[in-house]
């Protein structure tokens, strides 16, 4: 609802050398004040209803972390809200469904079942930023090396524990080092 309202003034009222500021006190405190009434008439907007379906929360929990790359979290989100009842593959029929979602540096393989929940993962990430634990574990093994190349490796399954494991590459001058390390920072 529009409300459109019309002031009327004496223009030669403002020109004169008399401007009342009283009055242009009064003009302001009034625009004011309609302003405010026109709020308390305002629409009410009802928005449609939405269900949030927790089907995967458990995923979410295993694999998920505070300190995990952004990628890695928005492709993991990506897996656990997907709703293969949703796609063309779908069919009563089938016990089970391998989807596979990418992005440029990593990929996730996931395992539904026929009521979309994951059942497990096989993932993998290149490049990743690595989690605070990581970084301060293995520069204070390797203090003058610098980390040349990372992948992070993800497995999930329902019935087992999930398994975070950083490959890292390191270097210092001619020498390399390969090394593998959890997501809490112990070496493997």
């Amino acid at each position: 609802m529009i409300y459109i309202i019309a002031l009327g003034f004496n223009i030669d009222y403002f020109k004169s050398d008399n401007l009342n500021v009283l009055a242009m006190k009064k003009i302001i405190f009034y625009l004011i004040a309609i302003g405010f009434v026109s709020q308390v008439y305002a629409q009410e907007v009802k928005l449609p209803e939405v269900v949030i379906s927790a089907v995967n929360y458990k995923y979410l929990n295993a694999v998920n972390s505070e300190d995990s790359d952004m990628s890695v979290k928005v492709l993991q989100e990506a897996v656990a809200t997907y709703n293969i009842k949703d796609s063309d593959l779908y069919e009563d029929e089938y016990d089970t469904y391998m989807i596979a979602f990418y992005i440029p540096d990593g990929k996730i393989v996931a395992a539904y079942d026929k009521d979309g929940e994951i059942i497990r993962t096989i993932e993998k990430f290149k490049s990743v930023r690595l989690p605070k634990d990581v970084r301060d574990a293995v520069f204070q093994k390797y203090p003058n090396w610098t980390l040349d190349k990372n992948v992070y490796y993800v497995q999930y399954h329902t019935n087992m524990n999930t398994k975070k494991v950083y490959k890292l590459k390191l270097t210092n001058g001619q020498k390399a080092l390969r090394i593998k390390v959890d997501a809490e920072g112990n070496f493997l």
